[in-house]
């Protein structure tokens, strides 16, 4: 358990253009975290904290639960992808604890004014980008890419102390803090457990199981922003995913399965995501829709902060003509 600098709600100011500079490397990082010009413009504002960043999921070597050093997220703040090519998978932002200070107000006059930093905007166009690909495309540079180098360390599931942390920031109540130790375990044993000792074949906790023989299905429906829509039950998703949990390449897991049967309200599509692992723009053959408030919460990968957009298929939603269409509660819809 470690001492926490800030906790979820607390009131921060983003530092000056010039006090930013003063923390960053030749690479426009500080522990290896890029500062993004996406970034920029939050300079002088006041904020609260939304989640202490204390740890953060592998999504590049898919390594579990690694530890981060020093940082929060801030409420809302999303990366817009205006300087990494229009990237549209507005990730959740990481304030290094250098980069901010603690304030009373959010409303108070903040007491270092933002001025523009001449040197700054040049070295964090230069450390956006990695050199282009053979195939001539640009390679991007960004917070999601360097996760692995800004998390040296990774954290084993019985380490009980950020569990604890995740309650102490307020990031997690008791109960999902320890519903996150419970499935940690139960997946580990899972992994390391004979087969013929293995429940439901090692299946892990909250996952569906792919179905659908040989080439999955695709369903193209036209979704538009703020269309209501229903998202299939478990039952039904099966059916077009592999064994994999693949449809067409995109997966489906366990933080996505407990918002089978909700009903909820299209945010966009997704045409164009950075590659985490290249850094090679991405340009969908099939869109991706995000749904409103439907983010991975780490329910059952260790707490995890980071709020990840869920994509989905089409195929796995289906237009509903009304609100009224009953809903269920993610923490309880259709887990086993």
């Amino acid at each position: 358990m470690t001492a926490l600098a800030f906790k979820v709600g607390d009131v921060v100011e983003v530092l000056s253009e010039a006090e930013i500079l003063a923390t960053l490397d030749e690479n426009g990082a500080l522990d290896k975290m890029p500062f993004m010009t996406e970034m920029l413009e939050y300079c002088g504002k006041r904020l609260r904290v939304g989640k202490v960043a204390h740890k953060a999921c592998d999504t590049l070597s898919r390594s579990g639960i690694r530890k981060m050093e020093s940082a929060v997220h801030l409420e809302g703040v999303r990366c817009t992808g205006a300087a990494h090519g229009g990237c549209e998978a507005q990730c959740m932002i990481y304030w290094k604890h250098a980069w901010i200070k603690h304030v009373d107000s959010p409303d108070a006059t903040p007491d270092v004014v933002a001025h523009n930093e001449p040197r700054l905007q040049p070295l964090l166009q230069i450390a956006s980008r990695r050199p282009d690909g053979d195939d001539g495309e640009p390679r991007y540079r960004c917070q999601a890419t360097e996760m692995l180098n800004a998390t040296p360390e990774g954290l084993p599931i019985l380490n009980l102390g950020q569990y604890l942390d995740d309650f102490r920031s307020g990031n997690v109540s008791a109960f999902q803090s320890g519903r996150a130790l419970a499935a940690g375990v139960y997946n580990r044993m899972q992994d390391v457990l004979p087969r013929g000792l293995r429940v439901k074949g090692g299946k892990h906790w909250g996952t569906l199981v792919g179905r659908a023989p040989g080439k999955t299905p695709t369903q193209e429906l036209g979704l538009q922003p703020g269309e209501w829509v229903r998202i299939k039950s478990r039952e039904e998703i099966e059916q077009t995913i592999n064994a994999d949990l693949l449809n067409r390449g995109l997966g489906i897991d366990a933080e996505m399965a407990r918002f089978c049967g909700r009903t909820v309200r299209v945010a966009r599509r997704v045409n164009n995501i950075i590659d985490e692992h290249t850094g090679k723009m991405l340009h969908m053959k099939s869109p991706c829709i995000v749904l409103e408030g439907v983010v991975c919460e780490g329910a059952f990968s260790g707490s995890c902060p980071r709020e990840i957009p869920s994509y989905w298929r089409e195929i796995w939603l289906e237009r509903v003509e009304t609100t009224n269409t009953p809903t269920r509660n993610a923490d309880t819809a259709g887990v086993r």
